[in-house]
């Protein structure tokens, strides 16, 4: 698996666990991410990923609420919500080209979810893209982005 690819699923893994387990401290999971990646920059380069879709998660939560029609975030599979909850992150606040993370998005949902998940994960991130990041718009976020260089050789 490649070092970006296995970041992105430590993410989910961790976002995953706060999501069912809201008292897990930060620093336990920093730590578990710690266990599960040991090159630096992969292991930073997923903390970055979680800790900004933890700070934001509200607003990232009302976006998908608003695109996936007739389905509330309470409905969705915990799997499927938080690979939403770090796709939409990344689109919106990172660098990161659209392509890369819907297909990163679907591999994680084929990989942890349902038979219907990675249609259900691409429909949404692909309304997300038309929606919120139009290809001539410019980045929306005034938050400094997550530094996603070089996303293809990892």
């Amino acid at each position: 698996m490649a070092l970006r690819s296995k970041a992105r699923e430590t993410a989910v893994q961790m976002l995953y666990q706060l999501d069912l387990n809201p008292d897990v401290p930060l620093g336990t999971v920093r730590e578990m991410i710690a266990e599960q990646i040991s090159q630096p920059d992969s292991r930073e380069f997923s903390w970055e990923l979680f800790i900004g879709t933890m700070e934001i998660r509200p607003a990232l939560d009302l976006r998908i609420e608003a695109i996936a029609e007739n389905w509330k975030l309470s409905r969705m599979a915990p799997t499927d919500r938080n690979i939403l909850r770090l796709g939409a992150f990344e689109l919106l606040h990172t660098h990161t080209p659209p392509h890369v993370v819907v297909d990163e998005a679907i591999e994680m949902a084929k990989r942890f979810g349902t038979a219907q998940s990675p249609q259900f994960v691409n429909g949404i991130l692909d309304k997300l893209i038309v929606r919120e990041r139009p290809a001539d718009a410019p980045e929306e976020s005034a938050d400094p982005p997550v530094d996603t260089t070089d996303d293809n050789n990892s």
